[in-house]
């Protein structure tokens, strides 16, 4: 890396050479520790959107850090044609981790990948076509996993590429759900906390229900728990608020701490549809990427960063109800559990927040529009929480831009 690289340098390479599908913000980082980033210019930022809950301990944490370089001078890659050490160990460790019921595991690369294959041994383990999802729902952006996103802003100009076989129900609708069963649904997937569509948990009750609802038609329940695993909602994963188990469940995001991988967990019955030869993955639990994924739940484990997310997650809220309260025309509504969080506001003033919370050097998010969504690591200290909170009251002040480090 060129320590001497500025920040138009960097934008007229991506510019010049890499596809426009994102749309950027104006800053690039050199490094990062805890909750904290670093620009090119050394300007420090708070980071309350955590990769987008990739990592949920922290910028390079010390564990990752030291399994990746150990990692890194013994061996990589190899493929899955032969035994993998690593892989085998963080099947042993992510195992006892699961909800009851989920004790054979696929690795793969990303959450799409993942919603890809448990799409496919839905489809394999039952023998039939339909799968059930909800509006609103974001599950990825290859074919099977877009074919699944309730969100048609993300399918458009791409019907003769995704499956017909999908429905759509209202999320959080058990009535709705229970009317579009049939002989023929292979599969109900689901989100425990809707992310991409604006930090929305479905009515208490409502997994329980889909749980009953699958065993009474035959159907395979997938939880999709790529965003709310490992911690983020103050359980290990979001279904187990309401003690609910999957037939299949998919996790990517922060099981790796940085570094890509996805996972499929699923029942010994369902997993017995995939078979040699019926799926695979060339990078999919590699050596590398193993070793960072053991040593994030080692972590996880040892510090009980879960119960941490629980507890810094309630002083959050508690903060923001706060504001809700002093600041009803601006703020609607404050929802979520543990560290991920939405703030839904008034017309475009999501959007005028992010705006101004860069130009404090504070990083959130935008979901659904009109949600300021907050997935923040789970080292997050109280202090860094309250120092959010008063860039984002001076924004309900109607404060200009300080410009100032947090």
């Amino acid at each position: 890396m060129d320590a001497n690289i500025d920040f138009e340098t960097v934008k007229r390479m991506d510019q010049a050479n890499v596809m426009q599908t994102y749309r950027r913000e104006e800053v690039c980082f050199s490094r990062g520790k805890g909750a904290c980033l670093w620009d090119l210019s050394g300007n420090e930022y708070l980071d309350m959107v955590g990769g987008v809950a990739v990592n949920g301990l922290g910028h390079c944490h010390p564990a990752v850090v030291k399994a990746l370089k150990a990692q890194a001078g013994r061996l990589i890659h190899t493929s899955n044609l032969y035994h993998i050490q690593r892989q085998a160990e963080l099947a042993s460790k992510l195992a006892p981790l699961l909800p009851p019921g989920l004790e054979k595991l696929f690795f793969g690369n990303s959450g799409t990948e993942a919603v890809e294959g448990a799409l496919k041994l839905a489809v394999l383990s039952t023998g039939r076509r339909g799968i059930v999802a909800a509006l609103n729902s974001f599950h990825g952006r290859t074919a099977a996993a877009l074919g699944a996103t309730g969100q048609e802003k993300y399918r458009k100009g791409l019907d003769g590429l995704l499956p017909a076989s999908v429905s759509f129900v209202k999320y959080g609708d058990a009535e709705e759900l229970e009317a579009k069963l049939s002989a023929d649904t292979a599969a109900v997937i689901l989100e425990p906390i809707q992310g991409e569509g604006g930090v929305v948990a479905p009515p208490e009750g409502y997994l329980r229900k889909a749980r009953e609802l699958c065993d009474r038609h035959g159907a395979l329940l997938i939880f999709d728990e790529i965003q709310t695993g490992f911690g983020r909602t103050g359980k290990m994963f979001a279904c187990q608020h309401e003690g609910v188990s999957p037939d299949i469940m998919t996790m990517a995001k922060a099981l790796g701490g940085g570094v890509p991988i996805g996972a499929i967990a699923a029942t010994g019955k369902a997993a017995a549809a995939f078979s040699a030869g019926t799926h695979g993955s060339t990078f999919g639990g590699n050596p590398l990427a193993c070793a960072a994924a053991c040593a994030v739940l080692d972590t996880l484990v040892a510090r009980d960063l879960t119960n941490a997310a629980a507890k810094k997650g309630a002083l959050l809220m508690r903060r923001l109800e706060a504001l809700r309260a002093k600041y009803p025309a601006l703020i609607k509504e404050v929802r979520g559990k543990g560290l991920m969080v939405g703030i839904a506001m008034e017309g475009e003033n999501a959007k005028a927040f992010k705006s101004y919370a860069l130009s404090r050097r504070v990083l959130v998010n935008v979901a659904a529009d009109t949600v300021v969504r907050l997935l923040p690591p789970l080292v997050i200290t109280k202090r860094q929480i309250a120092a959010f909170i008063a860039v984002l009251e001076d924004f309900c002040r109607g404060a200009p831009p300080a410009g100032q480090s947090l």
